[in-house]
């Protein structure tokens, strides 16, 4: 009995580590992999993660097509040409008010001057300051490594205007393929997992897409609610351009972490020179409260159930996508979080991932 016990004692302290443990070094190399591969193929993925949107955003359209017996080649066709068309409209109107403005823009361009021309004298007087106190104090010269902007953040792998337009050409013959082809992507997908974790993958993939849609629709329908009260505002406050501007800025909004600042661009941009000061203050004020509210408030509602991520993993997942995808990164950020947080809620080793992740 004894040797047994020391036999088995001595086996257990000289086994290998059990394939079920955590091997931190494969790990961490997996995590590299991943992120070199959406690194270096940010296009075709961005592209990718685009027309997946837009097909769970056409989705319940194709589908209302369908109850009329239309088939679903040619409701996902006639789903994209309406969309196209509307897209269309919207470019050809934003257009349109872009070209009055800039007619109507020499009218108050003295008002403009006269405004920012006590701001560009005390921006030279310190300029001045500035080259004084670096003259003397030019034997202390030290090179520095001139550091990136914003706008290159934001522009960080946008490449140029033809290769935007041509992966843009993409997402929607993409997103007709993936309308055309659900049922059967869905199932193809599924029956690539083992047999015991088919159910469970065919449940994730279902939750992905209620989830999908759910952020598309709430984001749109915030854009819609926004944009109404702040037309409503504008409009009162005699903003120029108000029902354009209104709608504008309502759904530069929704842009993630960096909304609260791009909202506030037209009505001030347009109202600058023409409403006093106090009424340019309310304009921001309105801006400010609309985004808290709908941050707040309307975003808990209409999407907290289908997301369910906390505030620091949305700030982290921001701040990651956007270093890596930079504008495209902010878009994507929380849908891609999302999906990231369902896979993990359902495979079991993955759960305390979720757990982090979740609320």
């Amino acid at each position: 009995m004894e040797t047994t016990e020391t036999t088995g004692t001595a086996g257990t302290a000289g086994t290998p580590p059990t394939s079920g443990e955590d091997h931190w070094s494969l790990t961490l190399l997996g995590i590299g992999l991943i992120v070199m591969f959406a690194y270096f193929g940010e296009s075709v993925l961005a592209v990718l993660f685009f027309s997946i949107l837009l097909s769970f955003t056409l989705s319940p359209l194709v589908q209302a097509l369908e109850f009329l017996h239309i088939p679903r080649p040619a409701a996902a066709l006639i789903s994209m040409v309406a969309l196209l068309l509307v897209l269309y409209g919207v470019t050809i109107t934003s257009y349109n008010q872009a070209i009055i403005f800039a007619d109507n823009l020499p009218k108050y361009s003295k008002k403009i001057q006269s405004v920012v021309r006590p701001l560009r004298q005390q921006a030279e007087k310190i300029e001045k300051t500035g080259e004084a106190v670096a003259a003397s104090e030019s034997s202390n010269v030290v090179q520095v490594r001139e550091v990136s902007n914003w706008s290159d953040f934001l522009t960080h792998g946008a490449g140029t205007f033809t290769d935007i337009a041509l992966a843009a050409s993409f997402v929607p013959f993409l997103a007709y393929f993936l309308l055309t082809w659900q049922s059967h992507a869905r199932s193809a997908t599924v029956m690539l997992f083992p047999l015991h974790h088919r159910h469970t993958a065919f449940v994730t993939l279902g939750l992905i897409g209620k989830m999908l849609q759910s952020f598309i629709v709430g984001n749109f329908l915030i854009g819609l609610l926004i944009s109404g009260f702040s037309v409503a505002v504008f409009g009162l406050l005699h903003v120029p351009f108000f029902y354009f501007v209104g709608f504008l800025s309502g759904f530069l909004s929704l842009v993630p972490y960096l909304g609260i600042v791009l909202a506030m661009v037209p009505p001030i941009l347009v109202g600058f020179g023409q409403l006093e000061p106090g009424d340019l203050l309310i304009v921001m004020m309105v801006v400010i409260a609309m985004h808290l509210i709908a941050l707040n408030v309307l975003y808990p509602k209409l999407l907290g159930s289908r997301l369910r991520i906390n505030p620091l993993a949305v700030t982290l997942a921001l701040l990651f996508w956007g270093a890596l995808w930079g504008a495209v990164g902010l878009l994507l950020a929380i849908p891609v979080t999302g999906a990231i947080k369902i896979i993990c809620d359902h495979v079991e080793s993955l759960k305390p991932y979720a757990d982090w992740l979740g609320e």
